[in-house]
């Protein structure tokens, strides 16, 4: 009975201790596994690069910062110098007295920008061509891009691709020069009105209410390729996998474009759009200012074309330079407010 006792209490105290020892050898590996997953978790973080000081980094990179100097002289020459000459707004400015000896009148010349009359048509102008402009040379690309993208026929689309985009690489003074041949009084078009339809001749360069439409449809034949194949890039990175869903569903080729390229299209279309707010003050001096004549200065003439005439031809450097000046400032907050809109609602950023 004795023996049995001393067994059961050898037992008891042999479990007792197995089981201690058990709880030491399971907490013992927890804290090493811990250990260890610290340590490999700070051997797998990257360390975090200190910010090397201007020298060094320019010692090392020294040839990289050669390369650049060219642009960077180009630019502060170019571009940061001439901005010395806005004081010329605030200013009486003459040349034989120079910036230093005009007369400063502080804002006089902005606000003889609302007082004379051509400065305030060649805004509404400006806003005119240009909206439209925007409005029908984003609309007319989508739907280009979206008939090119059915055609099968890779020979013919090509073709089609090449043809309107090729007016994009002609400068306006070359069209200019070609509208003003074709659309004169002796004209193409006007011979063609005359001899088969027995109309009279229509002016279309010289009439006000024909100039910006006019000016308007050859921007949009110059520039519409561009945009065209902008959306069809867009078009050609969609996943087949959708419209082979929308066909297995039973949808015809217009409910596939309804439903599937032109969401897919949406994005890239916000972002255009947005970004095309930055440009909404500028009507394109090059193609006004190679079309335009007196006859149509009510309807044709725009901020860049009366800041030319106004400061070069008239002499008022400091009223040019005024309305420079607010055409640029207005310029650079829709431009800001554009790129955050386009942020905002296609993720699309720049900076």
């Amino acid at each position: 009975m004795l023996r049995l006792w001393h067994f059961c209490m050898k037992a008891l105290l042999l479990s007792l201790m197995r089981g201690r020892f058990l709880r030491v050898c399971i907490k013992g590996g927890t804290a090493i596994r811990q250990i260890v997953t610290a340590k490999s978790a700070n051997r797998a973080r990257p360390e975090l690069s200190k910010p090397t000081p201007w020298k060094k980094e320019m010692k090392k990179n020294w040839p990289l910062y050669v390369l650049c100097l060219p642009a960077i002289v180009f630019v502060c020459i170019f571009s940061y110098g001439p901005m010395a000459g806005l004081v010329m707004a605030f200013q009486d400015y003459k040349p034989w007295l120079g910036i230093g000896g005009s007369e400063w009148i502080g804002l006089q010349n902005f606000a003889r920008i609302f007082e004379y009359k051509e400065s305030m048509e060649a805004i509404v102008n400006t806003l005119i061509i240009a909206v439209a402009k925007i409005i029908v040379g984003m609309i007319v690309p989508i739907i280009m891009a979206i008939l090119l993208s059915e055609i099968r026929n890779i020979g013919v689309k090509k073709s089609v691709q090449t043809l309107v985009y090729l007016p994009h690489f002609l400068s306006w003074v070359t069209v200019a020069g070609m509208m003003i041949d074709i659309l004169g009084l002796e004209g193409g078009v006007n011979h063609v009105l005359t001899q088969v339809f027995g109309m009279e001749p229509v002016f279309f360069l010289g009439d006000p209410e024909l100039f910006r439409p006019t000016v308007i449809i050859s921007d949009l034949w110059k520039s519409f390729g561009f945009g065209m194949i902008v959306y069809l890039a867009t078009i050609t990175g969609i996943d087949p996998s959708y419209y082979e869903a929308a066909e297995i569903d039973g949808a015809t080729r217009r409910q596939q474009i309804l439903h599937v390229t032109l969401p897919c299209m949406l994005p890239m279309i916000i972002v255009i759009a947005t970004l095309s707010l930055g440009n909404i003050l500028d009507a394109g001096f090059d193609q006004i200012f190679n079309l335009y004549n007196p006859l149509v200065y009510s309807t044709g003439d725009i901020i860049d074309t009366y800041v030319y005439r106004s400061s070069l031809l008239n002499g008022q450097y400091g009223f040019g330079t005024a309305v420079g000046l607010f055409k640029s400032g207005i310029s650079l907050v829709l431009i800001v407010v554009s790129y955050r809109l386009a942020y905002k609602y296609a993720n699309y950023k720049i900076f």
